[in-house]
Order: C-alpha cells, then structure tokens, then sequence
C-alpha cells in the first residue's frame, strides 16, 4: 500500500519553453543551495537511448541532507547523509526516483507528463495509474502559499512581469484566461513500509513535495529573462559548467554510508524543485506517547529524507535499468 496523489503545476509557458527552463532551474537552485559538504552532487548525466522511447538523458544524483536535518534527528543519522535520486528524461515524458540507505523501507517515485493546456487531461496517467485511487491536487503558482522563509519577492507572479516575454502579473483565476499556458503532470507515490507509522509519514511526505513542486516552478517562471534565449546546447553547457561547479563546492569525501542496491527498471524520469529543511522540532505525530510505556519493538524518532532538498532536484538521467512500472496499491 502506498499514498499516490496527482499533482497539477499550470505555467504561462510552451511545453516547447519549459524544457529550457526546467533545465536552467534545476542546475541554478542546486549549486545556489549548495556548500561545503552539503548539497546536490551529480554523480552521472549523460545521453541515453531507450528502445521504447527514444533518445533521453540519464541522471543520478546524491542529495546531501545532513545539515538541514532538525537537530533531533542529526543525533541518530550518520555523519554523511544522503539520498539518492535517479531519473531518466525523455521529455515531455519523465520518471524519478529516489531512496535512501538509512530508510531502506522508505521511496519516492514520481512519474511527469507535459502538456500545452490548463490541467484539464483527466485520462493522462490512465496506463500507468489504472484502477489506482489517487487525489488530484492543483497547485497555482501565483495565489498558494509557500513557506515563509522560501518567499522572495522578485519570484512571486503576482508582482513578477517578463521583459521579453511580457508575461506575469498574474491576476486571480488567471489559468482560465492565460495565454500560452501550459500543465506539470506529477504522479507521486510515496511508501514507507512501517507498521504504525505508514499513513501519517506518507502524509507528512506529500505534504513536503507539494512544497517542493510550488516553490521550483515559482522560480522556473521567475528566471524565465535569464533563459529564455537558450538554446538546447547552450543550457546544456550551462548545465555542465554549473555542475562542476557544484560539485566543487560541495568538495569530494569518502561516503560514511553505502546506498543499499536497490533494482530500478529503465525508463525516464525527471522533475525539478528545491530544498526544504525540516522543522526543528520532532513531527509530533513521531513522539512517543508520555502517558504510557516505550515498545522495545517501535523507534522513538524517525529520520526522514529532505524531499525539498530533492524532488525539485530532479531532471534527466540515471543509469540504465528496467523499466519500473507503478504499482497499484494493495
């Protein structure tokens, strides 16, 4: 059993447009949100071909959470934290998913579809969702509220406006009138596999990865003047200049944690948003009970990945699999 839910993200922008800016977001937020130690590392990105759909870009990625991790959890986490995440993209077609070595019982797995309307395609996910009950969820760029901390007024589109565009300011109900408009179609399966704990840490999860897809696409929009004129090759370029930037910023060490081998089937993935430190405080819902014993049985405290860190983060590529299939739910 998993929690699966549809997430609908509308842009004033092409499919054609967002594969640029996507790509531009993706490599800006990572080496801005990155330090010493810290940060997303890219591990591969290279071209790659799939028999069933074609030419695409394999990408994996660590993600390295330690720091941002409330103190609480920082206390049982191993030194050197991270998750990985691997992702194929065959645009306008993407899959992602990441894992992480100190919750083996813990994955997300988030299927992307792009299309020039305004989230109206109800059937878009009827294959590989079938029979599966999920909840749709629009969220509006412009008018939902993200965290506090993450606002920044240069990138909200209710004040923001395109030079060379011309596009912004965006008015209240703005999809039904928004000319280009286009929808991020996400698919996201959350699972983790503890009895006692599965329903309200899957919960817990969306409610961070919705964050996630708000806080990226707001600023996919908002850097559009800085992409906007890029070509495929040259946000290419940028991409790998940016990387290796990242990278060395991040610095090299020898990984206090192995990631588990985990079987991925082959297929394509991507997505793109970033990073959100957990609160600083336990979730209450993980205290242990004071009115009542201890189970030797259950943990006390439980470490969750940084979906803001990562999901946001994710974009072509991972090495070459199987390809994984959603599972429906028990």
């Amino acid at each position: 059993m998993m929690l699966l839910k549809e997430y609908r993200i509308c842009m004033p922008l092409t499919v054609e447009e967002y594969r640029i800016g996507q790509l531009y977001m993706i490599s800006k937020h990572s080496h801005e949100q990155s330090e010493r130690g810290e940060g997303v590392e890219v591990m591969q990105n290279e071209p790659y071909e799939d028999p069933v759909h074609g030419q695409g870009q394999l990408t994996e990625k660590r993600v390295y959470l330690n720091s941002k991790l409330p103190s609480w959890a920082r206390a049982v986490v191993p030194r050197i934290f991270y998750v990985t995440e691997k992702a194929w993209n065959y645009y306008p077609y993407t899959i992602t998913e990441y894992t992480c070595s100190f919750l083996p019982k813990f994955s997300i797995h988030i299927e992307t579809k792009y299309e020039d309307n305004k989230g109206s395609n109800d059937n878009i996910f009827e294959c590989e969702a079938k029979d599966a009950e999920r909840e749709v969820c629009f969220i509006d760029i412009a008018y939902d509220e993200i965290p506090e901390r993450y606002y920044k007024e240069s990138e909200d589109p209710k004040n923001f406006v395109s030079e060379k565009t011309g596009r912004g300011l965006l008015k209240e109900g703005w999809r039904e009138s928004q000319e280009p408009i286009m929808c991020s179609y996400k698919l996201v399966a959350v699972k983790f596999e503890v009895w006692g704990l599965q329903s309200r840490v899957e919960q817990f999860v969306h409610k961070v990865v919705r964050d996630v897809l708000l806080i990226g696409h707001r600023q996919a929009f908002a850097w559009v003047d800085e992409w906007y004129d890029m070509t495929m090759d040259e946000v290419r370029e940028y991409e790998r200049t940016t990387q290796e930037a990242t990278n060395r910023k991040i610095g090299t060490f020898p990984p206090a944690i192995s990631i588990s081998d985990v079987t991925l089937p082959s297929h394509g993935g991507h997505s793109s948003a970033p990073s959100t430190p957990l609160t600083t405080d336990a979730p209450e819902f993980l205290s242990v009970p004071k009115d009542r014993p201890r189970k030797k049985s259950a943990p006390e405290t439980l470490t969750l990945p940084d979906p803001m860190q990562m999901c946001l983060h994710t974009q072509p590529g991972a090495e070459p699999c199987n390809k994984p299939s959603l599972a429906k739910p028990e």
